[in-house]
């Protein structure tokens, strides 16, 4: 089963322009093998088939090429916000191990399991942090500090820019994975962008590979700093989104 998982990865790899070592196919198998154990004992994701994991999983993860060069810069800092099992963060570092990722998650038990991956991996440039996004965000060690956020948290734009783009410097980007249609959402949330500092850049939609569902990739950039009053206190910006 080993050599299908890994033809496939790399097949699938391959249709987005990413040429995968043997080693980060070992490591995209092992961080599988071990999802696929610790998931037994802790809620780590709802996916478990290999086909599901690979596709669903670390190919969406990695979709992000579609719209973020990070092939062209190996020296971006990333921060991973609502991380949980480490999608897109640990999928994007095995593929790019040059960039620095910082994965950040609130419930300290998926922490332990990033830790865990970390070290099976012998992956280094990549740290798991406990936090709340509202709490970090106002944290003069990660505020405005990154060049790339990203997050495939499920909540509104609204909300999750105003988890996210706290940690973008300005002149970076925000980039948030949607399912489906996103429009009428972008629409809503377009005043908190603004008001958070940023700015709708790009729109990607498009069919995951391996699967029939849509996905989105919501390119915002970061166009000014974000006021000192933003991230508001810890369950505001899901309870009262901006705008």
């Amino acid at each position: 089963m080993k050599r299908v998982f890994v033809d496939r990865i790399a097949s699938a790899c391959g249709e987005l322009g990413i040429c995968l070592s043997e080693v980060q196919l070992e490591q995209f198998y092992q961080y599988y093998e071990l999802l696929i154990e610790r998931n037994k004992v802790m809620n780590l994701t709802a996916i478990t088939e290999w086909e599901d994991v690979i596709y669903k999983h670390f190919i969406d993860s990695l979709s992000l090429v579609k719209v973020e060069s990070i092939l062209e810069d190996s020296n971006k800092h990333f921060i991973d916000v609502g991380t949980g099992a480490g999608f897109p963060g640990i999928p994007l570092k095995i593929a790019f191990p040059d960039i620095t990722v910082t994965l950040l998650d609130s419930l300290n038990k998926r922490v332990g399991f990033l830790g865990e991956v970390i070290d099976r991996l012998g992956l280094s440039e990549i740290t798991a942090v406990h936090g709340r996004a509202e709490d970090l965000g106002r944290d003069k060690n990660y505020r405005e500090k990154f060049d790339l956020c990203v997050s495939r948290a499920v909540a509104n734009i609204a909300t999750l820019a105003e988890y996210c783009l706290p940690f973008v410097k300005v002149g970076g980007r925000f980039v948030s994975y949607k399912s489906g249609k996103v429009e009428e959402e972008l629409e809503k949330g377009r005043k908190a962008i603004k008001i958070l500092g940023g700015e709708i850049q790009l729109l990607e939609k498009f069919i995951l590979t391996g699967t029939e569902a849509e996905r989105d990739l919501v390119v915002i950039r970061k166009v000014k700093n974000t006021e000192k009053r933003y991230p508001r206190k810890a369950g505001l910006p899901g309870k009262e989104p901006i705008g």
